[in-house]
Order: C-alpha cells, then structure tokens, then sequence
C-alpha cells in the first residue's frame, strides 16, 4: 500500500515503523527536516518536509497515488483538514485522524462526507485510558486485551512462586485448574521469548506469561499464576495533564483518589472538574516529603502520567520504595519503558501511549478481515483477531 503519515513525532515515528516492515511505501510529512532526516536514516521511507494543509506538499508526497492517509499531526485542526483535502481534492480511499478532543468521535456528523470526511477516528489518550482502567481493575495482570466484542481475553501477567500453576509443564493445566479453560500463548523469561512452546514446557517464577481465556475467568486464570492482590481502592495519579484528567475523571467517583498536578492553573482547573471527593493537590510528585505526607505508602497504586518520562520514572522508584503497593509509568521512549519494566525492577508497568494506539491503525492497514490488532510487550510481538470465511473447502 501507499500510505503517507502526517506528523513526524512519537506517534508518527510508530506507526511508521510498524507499516515500513511490512513492505508498505510510507512517506512521512512533517515541518521539521531534522527530525525527517534521522527517521529516513533508519527506516525505509521517505520524507517530505512541509505543511500538509497545502495541496502543493500533499503532492510532493504523492496523494494522487495514495491509499491511505493517516493524519497524526500534534494539531487537531491539522489532522481533519489534512483529511478533508485528501479525500475531497484527491479522492483517497481511507483516510485516518488522530484527534485528541472528545467531542470529534467515530459516528459524528461532523465526520461524515459532508464532514471532515473522516474514515477512523484515533485518540491516543483515550486508548490509553481505557488500557489504565483494565489494569486497575486487574492489579495482577500487566496487559489485558479484550477480543470478540470483550468475551476473550488475552492476559500477561509475571508468575511468583506458589502459584498452582507454577513450576508445573502446560500439560498439567487442565488437572491443576478444572475449572478455567486457557491457552498459554507466550511466554518470557529473562525478556526473552520462548521459541518453541510445548506440553513439556514448564512455567518458571518470572516468566511473563501471555494467557488466552474467556474473560468471565480471567481471575481464575490469574490466581493460577500469582497470589491475587487486593482489590484497588486507594490510587494516587501524577499529572493532570489529557491522560489523568480524563482517567480522574472516569474513576474519581469509585476510587479514593488524589491527583498532584505542579501547574496552580491547572490544579485550578482540574477541581472543577473532577467530583468533589477527588483531592487536587499543586506540588511536585517526586517531592518526597510531600508524597509522605500524603500517605503514599497507603496508595493501592501510584500512576505517573506526566509527559516527562524521567519525572514519571523517577516518581514511581520514589513510591515505591516508600511502600506504595504498585506503580505504574507512562513512558514514551520506548528504550526506557525496556528499561524499567521487567523482573527484578521497581516499576511494576511501564506504558507506551504510543504503542498502545498502533493497534488500531494496524487493524484498518491489514489486509483482509483483520477485527483487532494489539501490540505485545511494546511492540515484540503481535496478536491478531481475523474473520474466517468460507468452509473447509474453499478456505484453507
């Protein structure tokens, strides 16, 4: 396929990545050279620099022969009319924005051909929102992706010892829990995957085991493989930026929940926004005495969701060695997410927004019937929901 991104920045740089592996021609248009260069240096693309607002640039990047153009531009604004004159001045068949604004959704009139004419609309900070929510639900798990409209799901989660299943081979699953049907599909040890996964293969403490279960059992499946945490009650969030503004506004009413934002408008903001039971406090989160004064070693999880990944990593070592039972990162590097994840490290999750969106790029750039795409260990792997068609005749 020909497909040309707009917007050179994390995003951009992902779904680039992902799309040039799998012999697509990706033109990529951004306004900064410098940072069009380093990515040409690396992946197989090519750069166009300028706005892609104007028909003329759009050209250079070879719109008239595009199939799909994916607007990831930081600017709202940018990514519809990048849509628009595409579809409108050139006719391309799919047409994708990534739009942070939640009043621009999939089904709105103002996306329609009469629109903005906007094929698929991707928000970054609800996507990953929604994948925080999972993981407050399910403390023990590390991922958890849903499939066929949320019956299935696929969990990875870090085996401890004293887990029933544990030191065991995966032939002896179906003895040791009668009561859960699951797959195991993948499994790490030591950040590295097992190549060949057999009846013999043993689960080890450590290993991050990738599970595919109906989701109804998703406990089951994971008191399996670790002791089941308790429930999450009291969370404590770093940043009021798009992120923990949209998830303290989600959860604020169910969770004991104190948010630190360092902007004093911001914090103005955030509390009339939020329910009234939800604490808003200006400070700096890795201020040690201001999390100790805040009880952070009460906090069932400690999320850092600041755009700084260093602020982010350094906030959750500092909760965590103060007692806070589990701490989550944001981190866009995905070097640093690598880094800080993983067994014998402080960080329990380390989050990629920018890995956690590809998926639903992915889904509309795949060929055939492909349902659903989702990124595994930020990006080392993939897991695909298809539509089979046809019978045992016509289909292979």
């Amino acid at each position: 396929m020909n497909i040309i991104i707009v917007g050179a920045g994390r995003v951009g740089e992902s779904v680039a990545e992902s799309l040039v592996s799998e012999k697509n021609d990706i033109t990529l248009v951004d306004t900064d050279p410098a940072r069009l260069r380093v990515l040409q240096e690396r992946l197989d693309l090519r750069g166009v620099v300028g706005n892609a607002i104007q028909p003329s640039v759009l050209k250079d990047a070879g719109i008239e022969d595009a199939d799909m153009v994916i607007a990831c531009a930081p600017q709202d604004e940018t990514n519809l009319v990048v849509c628009k004159v595409a579809r409108h001045a050139y006719n391309v068949p799919t047409t994708i924005a990534r739009l942070r604004s939640p009043e621009f959704e999939d089904g709105s009139e103002l996306l329609d051909k009469a629109g903005f004419d906007v094929d698929r609309v991707i928000c970054p900070e609800q996507t990953v929102t929604a994948y925080i929510r999972k993981l407050i639900e399910y403390p023990e798990a590390l991922q958890v992706l849903e499939f066929a409209h949320g019956l299935v799901s696929l969990i990875a989660v870090r085996a401890v010892a004293g887990g029933p299943l544990v030191r065991h081979s995966l032939s002896e699953i179906p003895q040791l829990v009668p009561d859960a049907q699951m797959r195991i599909v993948a499994i790490y040890r030591q950040d590295a995957a097992i190549a060949e996964i057999s009846g013999e293969t043993r689960i080890e403490p450590g290993d991050e085991v990738f599970v595919l279960a109906a989701t109804e059992h998703i406990r089951s499946v994971l008191g399996a493989l670790r002791k089941m945490d308790r429930p999450v009650r009291r969370i404590m969030i770093a940043g009021g930026g798009k992120v923990g503004l949209r998830l303290a506004r989600e959860i604020g009413a169910d969770y004991q929940l104190k948010i630190i934002e360092t902007q004093r408008a911001r914090c103005e903001y955030l509390a009339t926004q939020l329910p009234g039971e939800v604490l808003v406090l200006q400070g700096d989160s890795t201020d040690e005495d201001l999390l100790g004064d805040e009880n952070v070693q009460d906090m069932d999880l400690f999320l850092a969701l600041t755009s700084d990944d260093e602020d982010n990593i350094m906030s959750c070592l500092l909760a965590k060695r103060m007692g806070a039972h589990r701490v989550l990162a944001l981190i866009n590097r995905k070097a640093y997410a690598d880094l800080v994840q993983g067994q014998g490290t402080q960080i329990d999750i380390a989050i990629s927004p920018s890995q956690t969106v590809i998926g639903e790029l992915l889904t509309h750039v795949r060929r055939g019937d492909v349902a659903a795409v989702y990124s595994l260990r930020r990006g080392s792997a993939e897991v695909l929901e298809v539509i089979a068609r046809g019978d045992r005749k016509s289909s292979k």
